[in-house]
């Protein structure tokens, strides 16, 4: 558990690096198309960049279980055991379907070796390849939720009403 806290203050660290980045390119978006009269797109393109890292990487080793936004009207209903249930089938059908998917999305990520960005001139593979890094992080992740539901262990219990929750 350190080393996945660790690993989870790192991201915490890159995400808002990534925040930064992001922040520096609009304001300087803005003082060349509103001061100097010459537009910059590369800067654009280094924002949408930075947001796509900062979503996925935040997502896939910052982001807590319950953080997450979910739809859990049905499973709220249930009980313990039944939501356990319902825990472990959803996890599961994460790791299958993301699992099936990962041949074919490191493939086309691959495949966009052959295209770059407009400004930036980064290939668009490399770009990309975050996407991959999420999607084994969210197998990975998914399959240690299931066999946490499958040990009978619950995630606490979220009160959206609490204070910190945005009420």
């Amino acid at each position: 558990m350190r080393i996945v806290e660790w690993v989870r203050r790192r991201a915490e660290n890159v995400v808002a690096g990534l925040l930064g980045v992001m922040f520096l390119a609009f304001i300087i978006q803005i003082v060349f198309r509103y001061f100097f009269n010459f537009p910059v797109g590369w800067s654009s393109e280094l924002s949408v960049i930075a947001w796509l890292y900062m979503v996925l990487l935040g997502s896939a080793f910052w982001l807590k279980e319950s953080e997450e936004i979910r739809f859990d009207l049905l499973a709220g209903a249930f009980g313990p055991r039944t939501r356990r249930v319902v825990a472990f089938f959803v996890a599961t059908a994460a790791v299958v379907l993301f699992g099936i998917a990962l041949p074919a999305t490191v493939k086309y990520v691959a495949f966009m070796k052959v295209e770059s960005s407009s400004y930036l001139k980064i290939r668009l593979d490399i770009l990309y390849s975050v996407y991959v890094v999420f999607a084994v992080a969210v197998v990975v992740r998914y399959a240690w939720a299931a066999w946490r539901a499958l040990r009978g262990e619950v995630d606490e219990e979220v009160d959206i009403a609490q204070k910190g929750y945005g009420l």
